[in-house]
């Protein structure tokens, strides 16, 4: 499922991170992607490995990890060091599926990709274009959000960056391995838990909100892989 979480990052940390990424050299976003991806990817991205990239990773996925409805949906068991890009005078990225298996650094055991994650670092007012378009079961989905907000959605999911025609659109993007690998057990999962906050938010704890919780963490002790 598609998720937009506000206010991942504050508007502090995207101000620091532009001002660093402003003094950056990016290099041709084709270095990180396969054959099949470099005849349709067209952008910039900070060197995989660089102290700033390493640095301004770290950053995005700790405050991914204290987010908690990050955590309720995407279960995450993995998370993948984070890259950062730029798009600007018409770059863009043409539809494509990523790769199941990722790469990590660091002798790291290689993690399968289950969830796609995009924070974005621009303003949508900054730049003209450069939707992230998501096709899945229930259709076509363009995306383009307020800087510190992130959008996660399966990994499986043919999708797009449309060209940017004016302005930059600066981003970081990752993937995350869930403790479900399945996307519609992870739904299922996410709904019956957003569900029981909201009874607990409204009633307090009670005989009712103790017996579903205990349902929802056995149908993860079922589900998970860890």
């Amino acid at each position: 499922m598609m998720l937009h979480i506000p206010g991942v990052l504050s508007q502090e940390q995207v101000t620091q991170m532009r001002t660093r990424l402003a003094e950056s050299d990016w290099i041709d976003g084709r270095a990180s992607v396969g054959p099949q991806g470099a005849q349709v990817k067209r952008n910039r991205q900070l060197p995989e490995g660089s102290p700033l990239a390493v640095e301004l990773g770290q950053m995005v996925s700790s405050a991914l990890m204290a987010n908690p409805l990050f955590f309720s949906n995407v279960l995450p068991l993995r998370i993948l060091a984070p890259y950062f890009n730029s798009y600007g005078g018409g770059e863009h990225y043409g539809l494509h599926v990523d790769g199941a298996i990722r790469t990590q650094r660091g002798g790291l055991p290689p993690m399968r990709a289950d969830v796609s994650v995009t924070v974005f670092l621009s303003e949508p007012d900054e730049y003209e274009g450069g939707e992230l378009v998501v096709v899945d079961a229930y259709g076509t989905h363009e995306v383009k959000l307020p800087a510190g907000d992130a959008i996660v959605y399966p990994a499986g999911s043919v999708h797009e960056v449309l060209p940017v025609t004016r302005g930059e659109r600066i981003a970081s993007f990752l993937w995350t391995q869930s403790m479900v690998r399945d996307d519609g057990k992870r739904a299922l999962l996410f709904e019956l838990d957003t569900n029981i906050q909201k009874l607990r938010a409204a009633h307090g704890e009670s005989e009712v909100t103790v017996g579903l919780t205990g349902h929802y963490h056995n149908l993860l002790r079922m589900w998970a892989e860890v």
